[in-house]
């Protein structure tokens, strides 16, 4: 349902395609029906006078007599030669048509396949970008990215399969029933009484593909994860001669992959020989039930050259029957894809915006934490934090690592929502502000330095609008625009991926220079040098110097040099704050950053 819900955003392609199926469907029978008058042209050796058709008959009645009082009377024009010329030419017109109106309903659900999928990846591209940050611990990118790109592939070709099963083959059943009930309704029920065997069966392959194609796509999704961390981690495992164990690994997850894809494989292609078996018990009872009533003259409009034509047409009957049987086979492995989707699909976003926010004036005071206590999977991260970052103040985290100096960072752009307690903007709770308004406030340096695939100019920018001039001003800001300008490209350099063709100070320079074109009130620094050797470091911490002042500061620090002039340095420790200060007066003090300080020989 969730698919033909995207598909009725195409409603103009999805009546086409129920046009041009129904005619593929009538031209198709039409093609069987005019080789009745073939057999018997060739059979009947004095063919009978036909009587011109009256308004009396029905539908179906009247014009077949119409055609067979035509083609008498072409015959009595002609002769036998060319009645069977024109015979021939009117079969080669029906399958000319035919196959113009399949074709023609293939284009058009050609516009609903693609744009369904390009509406479902859409979706779950916008839902990843909306899922709150703490999913992703939960999740492996690699299984997230299969999802995106395999699992929809797959679901885009049960979705063919479906469309096709709705759009052509139940036209094709009801018509051709019709036709069959025209000749002969009792050898018509007598042969349905079959069917539903073949359902039942199909319907059982069906439900253990759906298993089987689950645990495939999972697997696959394993794969994907590991190909990920070993793009990501090639130094580490070259450098501790990983490389069999990585290598063993991977082929444990790929050979179970293997041995779930071909058992699902083998599921979905054993519906459609079961399904022809199954025909051709029925065809079989079918000659047998209906050659004993033609040779006991209870055959009704059945005749020798009929009975042909009904056989076969019998024969076309099951092909939409076993279509239906496939696409269920294809559907119930897509469903399996879809399942996986609509994890991530339906995953609560958490972090959401009330109906009418309030607006989000300049900072004029302070951002306050009151009594802030969060919890992650039941563990406790913090418990009671209360203190005040003053505007165009700097306010510096210290402490030991998992302490908490992170979440109370990440709680401010509200990349988590608090359980107790409040932050406010100047005395505004922020769970009453618009994200995009708050988050437009801020900017932030991280550790590890993230760039896109693309060119330098493009990083600084990330979807904001300047001149190159301010592009270039904002680089000079945070020492960039010498090494920018000695890349091959300057500005229109691409970086690679993750920016690999730069070094670490490099990348953090540019992602430096990209927090100041955004000029936010509010920066977030987490740990923005700790990572960068003594000389990078002494540039990037120049250029940090530069962002940050006259702007409210929130800064993460492992090297305490770093913020040693901060007017306010908290020391976290197990979710609680423990002492408080500036510099001077937490080394008076003789506690925690004392001894920090001692360690790092400050």
């Amino acid at each position: 349902m969730r698919i033909w819900r995207y598909a009725l955003e195409y409603k103009g392609a999805m009546v086409l395609t129920v046009i041009f199926n129904l005619l593929f469907v009538v031209f198709n029978l039409l093609s069987l029906l005019l080789f009745v008058p073939f057999l018997k042209l060739i059979f009947t050796e004095n063919l009978e006078a036909v009587a011109p058709p009256n308004g009396a008959m029905g539908f179906g009645e009247y014009w077949g007599t119409w055609y067979n009082f035509k083609m008498f009377e072409y015959i009595q024009m002609h002769g036998k030669v060319g009645a069977l010329s024109f015979i021939c030419v009117s079969i080669l017109i029906a399958f000319f048509l035919k196959n113009l109106f399949r074709y023609l309903a293939l284009f058009s659900v050609s516009t609903i396949r693609t744009g369904v999928i390009y509406s479902l990846r859409k979706e779950m591209y916008n839902k990843i970008l909306r899922l709150r940050v703490g999913f992703f611990s939960d999740e492996k990118k690699g299984d997230v990215m299969s999802r995106a790109m395999n699992d929809v592939m797959e679901v885009q070709w049960s979705i063919l399969q479906s469309i096709e099963m709705v759009f052509r083959e139940p036209i094709a059943i009801i018509l051709t029933l019709v036709l069959l009930f025209y000749y002969s309704w009792e050898l018509t029920l007598f042969s349905l009484v079959f069917l539903p065997v073949s359902a039942f069966v199909i319907s059982r392959i069906g439900k253990s593909l759906r298993r089987t194609s689950s645990r495939a796509q999972g697997l696959l999704g394993e794969l994907g994860s590991r190909l990920e961390e070993t793009l990501g981690g090639l130094r580490v495992i070259k450098a501790f001669n990983s490389e069999k164990a990585m290598s063993d690994s991977f082929e444990k997850k790929n050979y179970q992959y293997r041995i779930n894809e071909r058992r699902a494989l083998r599921k979905r292609d054993l519906a459609s020989p079961v399904n022809e078996f199954m025909g051709s018990i029925v065809i079989i009872s079918i000659v047998w039930f209906g050659g004993n009533m033609i040779l006991s003259n209870n055959g009704g409009r059945l005749d020798g050259t009929t009975f042909i034509f009904y056989v076969v047409t019998f024969s076309q009957l099951l092909r939409p029957i076993q279509g239906i049987s496939n696409a269920i086979s294809s559907i119930n492995k897509g469903k399996a894809s879809m399942d996986r989707i609509k994890a991530i699909l339906d995953s609560d976003e958490e972090i959401s915006e009330i109906e009418s926010p309030k607006p989000t004036p300049d900072l004029k005071e302070k951002i306050s934490f009151h009594d802030v206590e969060f919890s992650y999977q039941q563990e406790k991260i913090l418990k009671g934090i209360t203190f005040d970052i003053k505007k165009g103040n700097t306010v510096a985290l210290v402490g030991e690592s998992g302490g908490g100096k992170s979440t109370i960072l990440n709680l401010i752009p509200r990349f988590y929502d608090i359980q107790k307690g409040s932050i406010q903007w100047d005395g505004i709770d922020i769970n009453q502000m618009s994200l995009k308004n708050l988050r437009a406030k801020m900017g932030i340096v991280t550790q590890d330095a993230v760039l896109f695939n693309d060119t330098v100019a493009s990083n600084i920018l990330f979807g904001k609008k300047a001149s190159q001039d301010e592009i270039e001003t904002a680089a000079k800001i945070a020492n960039a625009h010498d090494f920018i300008m000695s890349l091959p490209n300057g500005y229109d350099s691409n970086v690679g991926d993750g920016g690999s063709k730069l070094s670490g100070g490099q990348k953090q320079r540019i992602s430096i220079a990209r927090a100041v074109l955004s000029n936010p009130e509010v920066l977030l620094l987490d740990e923005a040098t700790s990572a960068l050797d003594t000389e990078s470091e002494k540039l990037v911490q120049d250029a940090l110097d530069k962002l940050m002042q006259n702007r409210t500061s929130i800064v993460i620090a492992h090297r305490l040099s770093t913020i040693r002039n901060a007017d306010l340095i908290l020391v976290i420790e197990k979710g609680q704050i423990v002492e408080f200060g500036k510099h001077d007066e937490l080394i008076a003090q003789n506690g925690s950053y004392a001894r920090l300080s001692q360690l790092q020989n400050l």
